[in-house]
């Protein structure tokens, strides 16, 4: 990436830069973020749920019939694919605030202090996150994640092209079969049992996921590739500007939506309760799911931007403009989630999550993400930016200084 002529200049000395305004901001990454905020709700729902007995599959072992079809499409659409999801959209972001400060001329060094703290303070956010209200947490990783990003942000669209096929290597062959063989034997459906009905023990769980779970995505480095791919899409236009980009667009989501399916129907008919395979085979399965899920993610990703495309007339008004408003605050909103979600399910809280099954678990997500997107539309026409947004700018720039 080309580097203004600006060499040394600092954060400091340039000041914060201003925010982007919603004239500037592009249409499809909002709206991707805004839908895959739907995905996170419905994957982290149904660590909330328990009373009920554990398969060996992690599945419920008192499903209805109506719990099982709903867990079947669940694991066929949407499992394992919101992580990639946010991923890639992660590391479009990260470039994008890379691009608008080498714009402003500063050097790859001052480049890297900001996205630097950055990234320290959403480790914390994710930290304070899985320790008051959901273990499952993800900030924290992509927090780390980033901090690894930092030697990618000035490099070639050559040298990232080799970057990502070596992290794939690894990925593919040592971190995906760990977290297929780790998987295998928990579908995530821990959050609220009995052992965490008293929040002191909750708390004390969820610093501890939250420490180990950073430390061995950092380490495996599972999210690098997909943020990798994240910077090379911000760098192409795919989703900046979709329309340039639409036959491209058009052959990623068709194709993804096969991978999606045909990689994740194995585990599906698992959780449909028509297939019990062996440890082995339900490992492999797993494998396949999460190896085809990066692909899929990718796919979704290109899907929004193609909706975006087709919304374009509308611009931010009506369903685009929802989608968007909620993708302009997705921190705010994935936070909000938790906030809403966690006192009302788990165990220690109300204790709802005991006497609602999969079905009803997915229906309290859909609602509670549309709570999210509600809540946004307010802010938006109030013209306010998500409260955590704004926090974690004024901690990584801290107050606006005269250039």
């Amino acid at each position: 990436m080309p580097v203004s002529s600006t060499q040394g200049t600092t954060p400091a000395q340039l000041g914060p830069p201003s925010s982007i305004t919603k004239a500037e901001r592009s249409l499809a990454p909002d709206i991707a973020r805004g839908g895959m905020l739907l995905f996170i709700a419905i994957a982290n729902v149904a660590i909330y749920v328990h009373g009920s007995g554990i398969d060996s599959y992690g599945h419920f072992t008192d499903s209805t019939t109506a719990d099982h079809i709903a867990l079947f499409f669940e694991k066929l659409l949407a499992a394992e694919r919101s992580r990639p999801m946010f991923a890639i959209l992660y590391g479009f972001g990260i470039a994008v605030m890379a691009s608008r400060m080498f714009a402003r001329g500063m050097d790859p060094k001052g480049v890297r202090k900001v996205l630097r703290r950055r990234s320290w303070w959403l480790i914390l956010f994710g930290f304070i996150h899985a320790t008051f209200l959901f273990f499952g947490d993800i900030l924290a990783p992509y927090g780390a994640t980033g901090l690894i990003a930092l030697g990618f942000v000035h490099l070639s669209d050559r040298a990232l092209r080799r970057w990502l096929i070596g992290s794939s290597v690894v990925v593919v062959v040592v971190s995906l079969p760990i977290f297929a063989w780790a998987y295998s034997g928990n579908s995530g459906n821990t959050g609220g049992t009995d052992e965490l009905s008293n929040y002191a023990v909750q708390m004390v769980f969820g610093a501890a996921v939250s420490i180990g779970f950073t430390t061995v995505f950092t380490v495996l480095g599972l999210f690098v590739p997909l943020v990798l791919i994240g910077m090379m899409l911000q760098r192409s236009g795919w989703i900046d500007h979709p329309e340039e980009h639409l036959p491209g667009l058009r052959k990623v989501f068709v194709s993804g939506m096969v991978v999606n399916v045909l990689s994740a129907l194995p585990v599906a008919l698992v959780g449909l309760g028509v297939w019990e395979p062996p440890t082995f085979l339900f490992v492999s399965a797993m494998y396949l799911t999460l190896l085809g899920g990066m692909y899929a993610g990718l796919g979704y990703i290109c899907g929004f931007a193609l909706l975006a495309h087709r919304w374009r007339a509308k611009s931010r008004r009506g369903l685009p403009g929802a989608f968007a408003a909620v993708g302009e605050r997705s921190l705010t909103s994935y936070l909000l989630q938790s906030i809403i979600m966690a006192p009302l399910l788990s165990a220690w809280g109300l204790g709802v999550g005991a006497h609602v099954g999969y079905l009803g678990a997915y229906g309290i997500a859909f609602g509670t993400w549309a709570v999210t997107v509600a809540l946004a539309v307010l802010m938006d026409k109030a013209g306010r930016r998500g409260p955590f947004e704004v926090l974690l700018r004024r901690l990584t720039y801290g107050r606006k200084r005269t250039a």
